[in-house]
Formats: structure tokens, sequence, C-alpha cells
């Protein structure tokens, strides 16, 4: 799965922007990196958004036991990749019927964040269990969610380009393409919004801080982000407002 974002729907740490990218990458300029997705995935499908950026996926070499699956519900987009152990409970909480995916709950979760209910974001996304990372861009409010489970099971990697698109994608030979030295793996344990950055749903009282990641040759390759044990965060409960209010601007 791959996604690319312009900066003003996503904008990525600036620690992941590597002072050693010497060649300029532009994941979006003339479709360059899904035309590489393409290749190297031959039936895959593309989604142009805009202004926003691109998503792209493939169901080719699919693993069943980490399946790739899409779906798009009302203009919200979801590539997810991995499974949710307690699917089950979670279709009885959303009130969704036995067909449901992954990718469905996803989609069903952020909704209830955005025009409903005043949880902690955290907790929602503390709630799937399993093996999974996911990708979702709201196409209304232009808002872009991402996760990855705490212990990293699904590969996951993002990064930025030259002109500060944010990149996601489960292959790194992609993000690289797109992004030079100036990407890492997509911290585990963690969720990505547009509005509120990234944080950990495992330690949701905390800041994360960037470590620089150094390659073989000893230049700095994007970053890892750690949990700050001594840096404490403003809580991420949603204020309490009518129901018909729009929850984007706080995820």
């Amino acid at each position: 799965m791959l996604a690319v974002f312009e900066k003003t729907v996503a904008n990525s740490p600036e620690a992941l922007q590597s002072p050693h990218s010497s060649v300029p990458t532009y994941a979006l300029k003339e479709g360059y990196l899904a035309s590489h997705f393409g290749s190297k995935n031959p039936n895959s499908v593309t989604l142009n958004l805009g202004s926003s950026g691109l998503l792209a996926y493939s169901l080719d070499n699919n693993d069943p036991l980490v399946p790739r699956l899409f779906a798009v519900v009302d203009d919200i987009f979801c590539l997810f990749q991995g499974h949710i152990e307690n699917l089950p409970f979670l279709k009885q909480q959303y009130g969704l019927n036995k067909i449901t995916n992954e990718a469905i709950i996803v989609i069903e979760a952020y909704r209830t964040l955005r025009d409903r209910g005043p949880y902690p974001v955290d907790k929602v996304v503390r709630d799937f269990q399993g093996k999974y990372a996911f990708i979702l861009f709201d196409g209304v409010n232009k808002t872009v969610f991402a996760a990855a489970d705490v212990d990293g099971s699904v590969p996951f990697f993002w990064g930025t380009d030259a002109e500060g698109h944010l990149v996601l994608s489960n292959d790194t030979d992609v993000v690289k393409k797109g992004c030079a030295k100036s990407y890492g793996p997509f911290p585990k344990g963690c969720f990505f919004t547009s509005s509120g950055g990234l944080r950990s749903f495992e330690h949701p009282k905390n800041e994360l801080k960037p470590v620089p990641r150094v390659d073989s040759s000893g230049e700095v390759c994007g970053a890892t982000f750690k949990v700050d044990a001594e840096a404490k965060r403003e809580g991420t409960k949603m204020p309490r407002v009518e129901s018909s209010q729009n929850w984007a601007g706080h995820i």
C-alpha cells in the first residue's frame, strides 16, 4: 500500500528530513512514485486525490496472515494490512454487521471520533487488538489518520520528499525511492493525525522524541521516535459539544 499527501493535508515531522538527502526527490511530480509502485505491482490500483495527493494498493502476493484490505465509505478511504483479533467485539460496539472487515471498522471508529464521541483518540486505537497498520484519508475534511500496532508486526514506513510531501507505505523500497534518506519506520504503538501529529496510544500522557537514524555510511537517515518518559503532554480527550459538531479538528 502507498499514500502520498500534500503538506497542506498532512505535515510530516521535521525530524524525518535528513540533511544528507543530497538528491531531491519528488514523490508526486509527474506521478513518479505511483509509477514506481505500479512497476513493482502490475495489478495495482492508484486513486488520485486531486490536490490532496494519492493512494495506491495491490492485492498481489497477499499474505493470508496479514492480508491487505481496501475500503471506502462516504468519501473516507482506508488502506489496511493485518488483522484485528477482537473484530467481533468491535462489530458489536459499533453496531456493524457480520461481514464487516477491519478496514470498515477503522472507518467507523474514525467517524465516531469525528462526528459523535467525546472519546480519547488513544483509547479508540488501543481497542484495536492485533497485528496491523493502516492509512485513512477523509476526502471531505482533508484529514489523514494512520497507525501501527504495539509490536510493529506489519512492515510500515514513512518519510518526506523534497517538497514536504508525506509518504507512507508497507514497502521500504517505495519509501526510499520517494524520500531518499528522509524516511524511517513508522513508530510502533503510535498514531498520526493531520491536526495532532504523532502520538503514542500506549503512553498517551508522554511526548515522543525523535532519535536520528544512522546508516552504514554514518549519515543521518531520517529518525525513529521514542516515548519521552520525562516529558508529559496535554490530555487528548475531546471536548464535549453537541453531537452535530464536527470533530475533525480535534483528531
